[in-house]
């Protein structure tokens, strides 16, 4: 059974992006597709690299960051070794969704000599971060556009039930944890060091002496993603000019179908598209700026992914 959810895990995010390049084939006509493919082909590529730059600048930014994380664990793996390794996680997560944190820690352990439950705890840490960026970046784009942007990426609700299985689930975890703690077998001393060490990854943000010096880093992580999605409006004539109320919300948009499938896949266009049609941009080519802009971002992890899985092991000699 266990086997069985985990290839459904696989499977079903990347059938769903299927299923919805399919759908958006089938929901447009002959016409509408062939404005689709001109806008694409009339995009201003220079715009398009430039988006592909500000991409770069966050990646790098984000492995610079990690230092500050690791350093107070007493690990310094080099700035490449950081890079690559943030690289090849993102490469990860379009094949399957979240694999890439997990293989992060573990090629920090192979390359880095960083242990994999202390790296794994800083990652966590980040996404927890990038948790907190993106509910205020929802929060803005609620006050911009709140009725549209619930209307696009569905209107959630935290229901009792809801509430009742995640206080089931902590309890149960910390009942876990103090059965553990009690017995004296081989296999919970492992469990308990793992945890441990998770626990001291995560608090590594507690003892580090540059937080300034990472709250800066995390706000321009964020801006790139940013300005990576805007200056690609100016690539189409029709998204050029767009107000930043259109923007941000469909950068949200946008960032919740990254997560929803593989990368986005099928799916990233369709919810950019419906965002900016919703300002009066005509959907053919508010559809082609949602290609452009997702192609592009996922060319460049593709070939940077598969560059950094080429020389890690050069760069590390292992």
């Amino acid at each position: 059974m266990s086997k069985l959810l985990k290839l459904l895990k696989k499977i079903v995010p990347l059938g769903l992006g299927l299923y919805l390049v399919y759908f958006s084939f089938e929901n447009t006509s002959e016409n509408d597709r062939q404005q689709i493919i001109t806008a694409i082909k009339q995009a201003d590529l220079q715009y398009v690299f430039l988006s592909l730059a500000f991409g770069v600048f966050s990646h790098l930014a984000r492995a610079y960051r990690w230092n500050y994380l690791l350093k107070p664990l007493g690990y310094q793996p080099s700035f490449m070794i950081r890079t690559l390794t943030v690289m090849i996680s993102y490469f990860a997560n379009l094949g399957i969704p979240r694999s890439g944190e997990v293989l992060r820690a573990t090629a920090l352990l192979t390359y880095g000599n960083v242990p994999f439950e202390k790296g794994f705890g800083t990652i966590v840490i980040e996404r927890i971060i990038d948790l907190i960026l993106l509910l205020l970046f929802i929060g803005v784009g609620l006050v911009l556009q709140g009725e549209l942007l619930l209307g696009i990426i569905g209107n959630p609700s935290f229901g009792s039930t809801s509430l009742v299985v995640f206080v089931l689930v902590v309890i149960l975890f910390v009942i876990g944890i103090k059965q553990v703690k009690k017995s004296q077998g081989v296999l919970a001393k492992k469990i308990l060091i793992f945890f441990s060490g998770l626990w001291s990854g995560m608090l590594s943000i507690r003892t580090m002496k540059n937080k300034w010096a990472f709250v800066a880093h995390t706000l321009f992580i964020w801006l790139m993603y940013l300005a990576m999605f805007w200056v690609v409006t100016f690539a189409l004539p029709e998204t050029n000019g767009l107000p930043l109320s259109a923007i941000i919300p469909a950068f949200i948009a946008g960032g919740f179908a990254m997560s929803a499938t593989n990368g986005g896949i099928g799916l990233y266009p369709l919810a950019v598209a419906a965002v900016f049609h919703a300002f009066g941009v005509p959907y053919p080519e508010a559809l082609a700026f949602g290609w452009v802009m997702w192609t592009s971002q996922t060319a460049m992890v593709v070939v940077f992914g598969s560059l950094s899985f080429l020389f890690l092991p050069f760069l590390s000699k292992k």
